[in-house]
C-alpha cells in the first residue's frame, strides 16, 4: 500500500476512531455503531472504504463481519497505525472511545458468532453493550 493511499484513509475522523479500535481488537459493525455512536450505514460505508484500500480485513463468522486490522500489513501502514495509537492516546475522543471499548469488553466478548445470545445480541432492536 502506498503511502499517499494510507493518508487518503486516515484523513476521516471515524476512519481514525475505527481504525484506533481495531488496533485493540476485532470488532464487527454494532460494536462500532455502539461504541462510536454512529448509524449502522455510515460505519459499513466507512469499514468498506477501508476493506477496499486494504487497510482492514473481514472475515464472516456466521451472521457477522468481523473487521480486523491486516494480519500483514506494508511496513508503511504497520508504521501509521502504530503512531495512530500513540497519537490517539492523547486525544480526549479516542480517549473515551477506549474507555467505551473497556468498559464493554465484557459484553462484547459475549457478543457475535461464538455466543448462544449472538442473534439477539447485534440485532437493531438490541445493542450489543
Amino acid at each position: 500500500m502506498d503511502l499517499v493511499s494510507i493518508y487518503e484513509c486516515l484523513c476521516d475522523r471515524t476512519r481514525l476512531r475505527i481504525l484506533y479500535l481495531l488496533g485493540q481488537r476485532p470488532l464487527c459493525v454494532c460494536h462500532f455503531q455502539e461504541l462510536l455512536g454512529e448509524p449502522q450505514v455510515k460505519i459499513s460505508k466507512h469499514l468498506a472504504y477501508l476493506r477496499k484500500r486494504g487497510m482492514v480485513e473481514a472475515s464472516r463468522e456466521g451472521n457477522w463481519m468481523i473487521y480486523r486490522l491486516p494480519t500483514k500489513p506494508s511496513p508503511e501502514l504497520a508504521r501509521n497505525l502504530a503512531c495512530l495509537q500513540d497519537c490517539a492516546a492523547e486525544d480526549k475522543t479516542f480517549k473515551q472511545d477506549l474507555t467505551r471499548l473497556r468498559k464493554s469488553a465484557k459484553a462484547i466478548a459475549e457478543c457475535g458468532p461464538v455466543s448462544k445470545a449472538g442473534a439477539a445480541c447485534c440485532s437493531a432492536k438490541k445493542g450489543c453493550l
